[in-house]
């Protein structure tokens, strides 16, 4: 839909765009209703483009509802014939005439001033005894000021008019009927206001909606940007796990055949070392292209299955081929956890023994445990350390090497489900131990795990 119809969908009261209502589908496929709304359209966009043109109109229709009572003027006071009456000459006619149209220019601009001016020259008028159409001017001026001026400053106008009013009805104009007369002008001037009020009503409710709408298309981008911005979390979070892991496995195998190859004068020790170095480079740059994809969006679903529990003793048995001696102990029944549970279990074996094969090598020994108890998942693996005078580790090499995600995505895992975490040296002083506690009675749903299952 063009800006110009979604500013008249709005206008309407149905809401800032022609999707938002099927009624207002179906008024702009009317034939009349769709000419009027389109009409109004094209009025308010002349309007804010030539502001003059409206103000020139409303003085010209004041001047021809004046002009006949100028060009033919009679005995005929308010409300009828009236005895007494007596007619002005015509050149003080128009001159008043003048005067009480002339300020409607500003009505919009300065509408106090402008009632202020038409009721002092009404009420100069009403003294002298002369009464004209033209007088019309004050409602038009008083429907102004509802709708463009100061809410105090219309309080002391109509207080102002109808103390006029009921001057002009009983004192100073003479009407047949007085009570009469003053219903019928206090009618009119409290129809010009409530007139203006409700016009003026219906532009701060169409302004609020038109906010408000503005407003929740704001929060429905940031909505998309953070969702992407967590997707953008989770597949960094996923890669480093994944590949992070493999990497160092395969770094492990080939430093652990380079240095067999060695001992034994084979040539393939020189090839086998420039293996491990090329998988710790490889280290390096998934480091940096993870810190690419944390600010970029990357659409990516993973549909296959995701590991479990079951997974652990093939990823213990690639870990011990690596070089690294791993013991594992279960306690408790690991079958009633969920799917989102042993996921989160797995990835924080495998980035936990991924640390321990980068940092303390190969000639290290980890010990695996997971326990099931009262409401609460203890992982706890604890290595330790690399061997005094070991060679052959898989610890990267200090320009290759940058900030991790690992230990950050260990610690995000665990706030999923309202987890505590513990990482640093051993008591013993020798080793590594990272120590997590889910908590499984804040548990998320299904949704929350940041899983996609197949």
């Amino acid at each position: 839909m063009s800006p110009s119809r979604a500013a008249t969908a709005a206008d309407t009261g149905q809401g800032t765009s022609r999707t938002a209502s099927p009624g207002l589908d179906a008024a702009w496929a009317h034939p009349f209703l769709g000419c009027v709304l389109r009409g109004q359209n094209r009025r308010r966009e002349l309007d804010r483009r030539h502001p003059w043109l409206l103000d020139t109109a409303v003085v010209l229709l004041v001047a021809a509802v004046s002009l006949p009572d100028l060009l033919s003027p009679g005995t005929v006071g308010p409300f009828g014939e009236a005895a007494g009456y007596r007619q002005p000459p015509s050149g003080i006619l128009f001159a008043s005439a003048a005067a009480l149209i002339a300020p409607l220019w500003w009505r919009r601009k300065a509408p106090a001033a402008t009632f202020l001016a038409i009721s002092l020259i009404s009420l100069a008028q009403w003294s002298l005894g002369i009464w004209q159409q033209a007088n019309v001017s004050a409602l038009v001026a008083l429907y102004s000021l509802a709708l463009y001026g100061s809410l105090r400053a219309l309080g002391w106008a109509a207080a102002l008019t109808a103390v006029e009013l009921v001057l002009a009805a009983t004192v100073l104009l003479p009407v047949q009927n007085p009570l009469l007369g003053l219903f019928f002008l206090l009618g009119t001037a409290t129809a010009a206001i409530t007139a203006g009020l409700t016009l003026r009503i219906r532009r701060m409710y169409l302004a609020t909606l038109e906010d408000r709408a503005a407003r929740l298309e704001i929060e429905r981008d940031q909505r998309v940007q953070l969702t992407a911005a967590a997707e953008r979390s989770r597949v960094a979070r996923e890669m480093h796990d994944i590949l992070g892991h493999n990497l160092s496995v395969m770094v492990g195998l080939a430093d652990g055949a380079a240095t067999l190859a060695a001992n034994r004068n084979e040539q393939s020790a020189e090839a086998l070392r420039l293996l491990g170095d090329t998988g710790r480079q490889a280290m390096g740059e998934l480091r940096r292209v993870l810190g690419v994809l944390r600010e970029k969006q990357d659409d990516v679903r993973i549909l296959s299955p995701q590991p479990g529990l079951d997974d652990l003793d093939p990823l213990l048995a690639r870990v011990r081929t690596a070089g690294l001696t791993v013991t594992y102990r279960t306690v408790g029944h690991l079958d009633s956890l969920g799917s989102g549970v042993q996921l989160t279990v797995y990835r924080i074996v495998q980035e936990a023994l991924t640390n321990t094969l980068k940092h303390a090598g190969t000639g290290s020994t980890a010990e695996v445990t997971v326990a099931v108890d009262a409401g609460t998942v203890r992982i706890r693996i604890a290595d330790t350390g690399a061997p005094p005078g070991a060679t052959g580790q898989a610890s990267p090499k200090p320009e290759t090497d940058g900030p991790g995600h690992g230990l950050v995505g260990i610690r995000q895992r665990a706030a999923m489900y309202g987890g505590t975490v513990s990482i640093g040296p051993r008591g013993t002083g020798h080793g590594w131990v990272v120590d997590v506690v889910l908590d499984m009675t804040s548990a998320p749903g299904p949704s929350a795990s940041g899983e996609h299952q197949p």
